[in-house]
């Protein structure tokens, strides 16, 4: 820290021919530093626990309240601090407005820029943990309670679900029109074919896996990651799971599709992707060994944007000739 040094004259004493100043001098800190710190868009604090793209714009949810808008692609960002606020999902609609999910039982929207946020409370689940929005442009939130909620209004409105179970629903997907998964605690399966309006639980995933994140690609086929980096993979369309080989070894918090293949982001800095019939390392520049909380793909630039704690927002090439990863950070 840099100091300036003030002095004031205290006082004087007046002599035969001369005066002397007993000058008094103290140390000021020069917050400059701070101010500009502060400034920044990204702060050292910032946990990054979602993220979401249009194709034009992407969108960083934190643990803190504030969304970071990115209009190129994850290079820089800018703030949007919303007041007592906790961000823990973030989805595009098919007009590529945003919606996410704030764990103190709110909805944000905004509109294709990733301006004008605005909420709706959200009575139920009463602990919100996963959103999305379908090709319909529905909001579904599911969490706590083994409870769905959806809305076709944004938000003026909700029809809820209640699954009639003690878990938490950690994930929730609708893959086109009818058919959609919710996945939970204790192997919970939920299916719909019927675009929503009712739900039936399925054959549990085995030994109560804890999903901490699914994804379907198709009716038919999907995958949840879990604990101690076990990842289980359906082509039932969840009647039946089978464990994969996850050569990362660490448990994947995210998965997304990325240029038509599974990807996922976990513990200790790891980007994992499957290649065949199992789930390895993609290396890239600079790694930092703390967890990544989300992710999101950026197909036109051939590369994804992973987020974690310490402020950290990461670019990331995929190609073999990866991109010089840009950290926020």
């Amino acid at each position: 820290m840099k100091v300036k040094i003030e002095c004031r004259a205290r006082g004087m004493v007046a002599f035969a021919s001369a005066a002397t100043f007993l000058a008094a001098c103290h140390a000021a800190p020069d917050l400059s530093g701070v101010a500009s710190e502060s400034a920044k868009p990204v702060q050292r604090y910032d946990t990054t626990q979602a993220l979401a793209s249009n194709g034009k714009v992407v969108v960083a949810g934190t643990q803190s309240g504030a969304l970071l808008v990115s209009g190129d692609q994850g290079r820089t960002w800018k703030r949007q601090p919303l007041a007592g606020a906790s961000v823990i999902g973030i989805a595009t609609c098919p007009d590529g407005r945003f919606v996410a999910v704030d764990f103190f039982r709110k909805v944000w929207s905004a509109d294709a820029s990733g301006s004008g946020w605005k909420s709706v409370s959200l009575d139920k689940p009463r602990t919100p943990l996963a959103i999305s929005c379908d090709g319909e442009g529905r909001w579904w939130v599911a969490g706590t309670g083994a409870t769905l909620a959806v809305s076709a209004d944004a938000g003026a409105s909700w029809k809820v679900t209640d699954l009639q179970e003690d878990a938490q629903l950690t994930g929730i997907q609708m893959v086109d029109k009818e058919v959609g998964y919710a996945t939970g605690e204790f192997g919970l399966v939920a299916t719909t074919t019927d675009g929503g309006t009712t739900w039936t639980r399925q054959g549990k995933m085995p030994d109560e896996f804890y999903p901490y994140a699914s994804l379907f690609a198709s009716r038919t086929e999907g995958w949840v990651s879990g604990i101690a980096g076990q990842i289980l993979h359906t082509t039932d369309g969840g009647k039946s799971w089978a464990k994969q080989t996850n050569a990362s070894r660490a448990p994947l918090y995210r998965l997304f599709m990325h240029e038509g293949v599974p990807y996922g982001v976990g513990a200790g800095g790891v980007v994992a992707r499957l290649e065949g019939t199992t789930w390895r390392n993609v290396a890239y520049p600079d790694a930092v060994p703390v967890f990544l909380a989300a992710a999101v793909s950026l197909p036109e630039q051939h590369a994804i944007v992973a987020g974690g704690p310490g402020g950290l927002l990461r670019l990331i090439g995929t190609q073999a000739q990866p991109l010089v990863a840009s950290a926020a950070h």
